[in-house]
């Protein structure tokens, strides 16, 4: 079954980018060339009265298995494909994709297929944007009404945040297409949702078991009363985000969410209290099948908890009988059944890691916890199972790790093998109070403490890692560094006997061997940055804009704050500004002002500088609040505005007015043309194809019918998406074209249309998520330098 899930995972991750008639033609061509071989596999042979078929000669054995393992994968890729071509084909029937490309207005009929979530907001006066995701069941617009199964993405104020799960609403709002993914649209609402009709008691049931763990955990600090909902019922809505970044940082994050070994302790501990009160064995499946359905419910049927059963499931199975020979069947099963559910799972990182994760273990676990064991003294040898388990995890999820971070983590393996004592009592006894609250709330609390105090040693050890010097290894990123890891890991593998052998017989020349490459690795992570001179620098903040621009020594404009006011106060104090002559908010999206408290926070501003559109508005009202506590005063700017501070100079360049086709806020950036010193730049903002076509018009008149503007770097709009205009991009003849964007985010950012454009104009293209901090400087000759604070891929 291996082999047939693989290549229906990889088939079912090229199918999504497809029309759905081709994905059925090779579906369908896939299946029927699955059963001609299982057909052509059957020879009839020569029959009589007299001579019985059992008799015939028999196919070799071995050809046989090879022609039913083709036949299976045939079989199972097309029914994969087929399962992708309905998806799409339900997704995408009615009218929700046309109006959204229309950017229409249109009223749906929904079911709300999620809880709200509150974005990330920071300041005294944070109104913060809630995602709601819905399903689609009705619309109307523009005259004509329809059915629909089309899943949407919402994005409202607070009074969202009152939707529950199941609901039944009805919204009306303005449509717009997305940038990808499992959602047809994105809506941004015009006027207050409507209840149509109330969930059902199952959804209502699950409900009140979540909110009575959230109220028993209430009492507990903070990193525990955020970590505890999110470890047992996935709920991560109160987790602290500095908590998040460390759990992230160490490995420990899918201890931050519902996971495959928080399921499998549920279903052990079930399990075992079966055979406390004596119910039959042959019950126990069945017993197991309904803890399961019901920690699915009450943890939400989402695709993340959905591949978190299924790979505790599978977990469950191989700790039951053999590894080998039930675990690897059940999890090839589960993979195949998970991409019929959800394609759109081939495509995440989570599943790929929990996947392998569970394979590793599956094949690993066992030889390497006896080969441990075998050479730790006696009565440590219990310890060697618990030690292989983090390590083979390690080793089978290190080269896709790589793909999301850049590096590969040291102190994964020690901060794992700490918290794994603790995950079994914080699980177990969380579901318990979440259980006994629905009884009788002080009995939750006495079992949420102790709970609760095993998430907190969780989350002391996530912080105390953290911040452990050297537990980063820097690694080529991208795909060239995922395979280079992968191939390391296996020769590794391969060749560990020699390796082996080599460390007992030259025991000093290995050592010394060790030191000197950990000398040569541990400066890795500062040498050459900060640089000594920089004129342009875009920090690494996540999924958002960080710009700063040289004004002087120790003094700089900041054009956007990014959305974390953590990571953009980092790279200011690694650059050593201390002076902050203004901050330039291009447009008020979250991505591009929540991180404004990191800039003020310990600096002088002069003046926060913004554009004409005040939208969305409770944005807006957070920039202004944060400004006035700080006695900073805040000025627009209007297309052909020049400002000048030290070094720096600027031109506003666009908007030059307000355009409605489209995203009104990212049409409404500020485009700065500026030059610190000899450093020219083209800065973009969030324009969308609209707004860049009347830039590259701009541009044009001011050259006299000339499109070419000869900069050194163009910061590239909206994080690199798809909605570029061609023309500007090949207009800007910038050798340097840098993309401020996050890793792993959920938009598809950056484009690979826009990718292939920008080098197919000549670009030189720089990414934050994989070259983290990019430093520009132009030296009097005329050189231009750049520095990245990772090795870019």
């Amino acid at each position: 079954m291996l082999l047939p899930a693989l290549v229906s995972w990889a088939a079912v991750a090229g199918a999504l980018s497809w029309s759905p008639p081709t994905v059925v033609r090779l579906g369908l061509g896939c299946t029927a060339g699955g059963i001609l071989l299982l057909l052509v596999s059957v020879r009839p042979g020569v029959a009589t009265c007299d001579v019985p078929l059992a008799r015939l000669p028999a196919e070799p054995g071995r050809s046989r298995r090879r022609r039913a393992r083709l036949s299976l994968t045939l079989l199972l890729t097309g029914a994969s494909l087929l399962a992708v071509a309905a998806h799409l084909t339900i997704q995408t029937a009615g009218l929700v994709p046309e109006l959204a490309a229309e950017r229409a207005t249109a009223t749906l009929d929904a079911v709300v297929s999620a809880d709200p979530r509150r974005l990330p907001s920071h300041g005294p006066a944070a109104e913060p944007l809630v995602l709601v995701r819905l399903t689609v069941e009705r619309v109307s617009g523009r005259g004509s009404r329809s059915g629909a199964a089309s899943p949407v993405l919402l994005f409202g104020d607070p009074s969202w945040l009152s939707l529950r799960w199941q609901e039944r609403v009805r919204v009306v709002g303005r449509l717009a297409p997305s940038d990808g993914g499992d959602v047809v649209a994105v809506v941004t609402p015009i006027r207050p949702y409507v209840v149509l009709e109330q969930p059902g008691w199952v959804a209502v049931a699950a409900e009140h078991v979540r909110s009575g763990l959230r109220d028993a955990a209430n009492p507990l600090p903070a990193d525990a009363r955020g970590l505890l909902p999110g470890l047992v019922i996935g709920d991560r809505s109160r987790t602290p985000p500095g908590l998040t970044a460390a759990m992230q940082q160490t490995g420990l994050s899918h201890l931050d969410a519902v996971s495959g070994s928080n399921v499998t302790m549920v279903l052990a501990a079930g399990l075992s209290l079966c055979r406390l009160i004596g119910i039959a064995r042959r019950w126990r499946p069945f017993v197991a099948l309904v803890v399961l359905a019901g920690f699915v419910v009450v943890a939400r049927p989402e695709p993340s908890v959905l591949r978190a059963a299924a790979m505790g499931a599978v977990g469950l199975a191989g700790m039951l009988g053999s590894r080998r020979r039930v675990g690897l069947p059940a999890l090839s099963a589960a993979v195949v059944l998970l991409l019929w559910t959800d394609p759109w799972l081939a495509r995440s990182y989570g599943f790929a890691l929990s996947a392998l994760a569970t394979l590793g273990l599956l094949v690993f676990a066992r030889p390497w916890g006896d080969w441990f064991a075998a050479r730790l003294p006696r009565r440590l040898r219990w310890f060697g199972p618990a030690l292989a388990i983090p390590v083979a995890a390690q080793v089978v999820c290190g080269p896709v790790a790589v793909l999301l971070q850049g590096s590969v983590s040291l102190i994964g393996i020690p901060a794992n093998l700490m918290a794994a004592p603790l995950v079994g009592p914080a699980t177990v006894l969380g579901v318990a109070a979440a259980l006994v609250a629905l009884v009788s709330a002080p009995a939750a609390v006495a079992l949420a403490w102790p709970a609760g105090m095993a998430a907190q040693g969780i989350a002391v050890i996530a912080r105390t890692a953290a911040d452990a010097p050297m537990g980063q290894l820097p690694w080529p990123a991208g795909v060239g560094g995922s395979l280079l890891l992968a191939g390391a890991s296996l020769t590794l593998l391969v060749g560990w006997p020699w390796l082996a052998r080599l460390v007992r017989q030259r025991p000093l020349r290995c050592l010394a061997a060790v030191a000197l490459a950990t000398a040569a690795a541990w400066p890795t992570t500062s040498v050459g940055w900060p640089p000594s001179r920089w004129q342009f620098v875009a920090c690494d903040v996540g999924q958002g804009d960080g710009l700063v621009l040289a004004a002087g020594p120790g003094r700089a404009v900041v054009v956007d704050t990014g959305p974390d006011p953590a990571l953009i106060d980092r790279c200011l104090d690694r650059l050593g500004v201390q002076v902050v002559e203004a901050v330039v908010i291009t447009h008020f999206h979250a991505d591009h002002v929540d991180g404004l408290p990191g800039v003020i926070r310990g600096r002088r501003v002069g003046q926060v500088l913004v554009g004409p559109v005040d939208d969305p508005p409770f944005q807006v009202r957070e920039v202004l609040s944060w400004a006035g506590h700080a006695g900073i005063p805040v000025r627009r700017l209007l297309a052909g505005d020049r400002v000048r501070w030290g070094d720096v100079a600027a031109e506003v360049i666009w908007p030059a007015r307000v355009l409605h086709d489209g995203s009104v806020p990212n049409n409404a950036s500020l485009v700065l043309s500026a030059s610190v010193g000899r450093l020219r730049l083209m800065l973009l903002g969030d324009v969308e194809v609209a707004a860049a076509h009347q830039v590259l018009l701009d541009l044009r008149r001011r050259a006299g019918g000339d499109a070419t503007a000869q900069v050194d770097v163009l910061k590239v709009a909206h994080h690199g998406s798809r909605l570029q205009d061609d023309g500007l991009l090949a207009a800007v003849a910038a050798p340097l074209a840098v993309i401020s964007v996050g890793a792993g985010n959920s938009y598809g950012h950056p484009s690979p249309r826009t990718l292939d454009q920008l080098r197919w104009t000549g670009h030189t293209v720089l990414r934050t998520d994989e070259a983290g901090d990019i430093a520009v400087d132009r030296d009097d000759r005329g050189l231009v330098r750049v520095l990245t604070s990772r090795r870019p891929p």
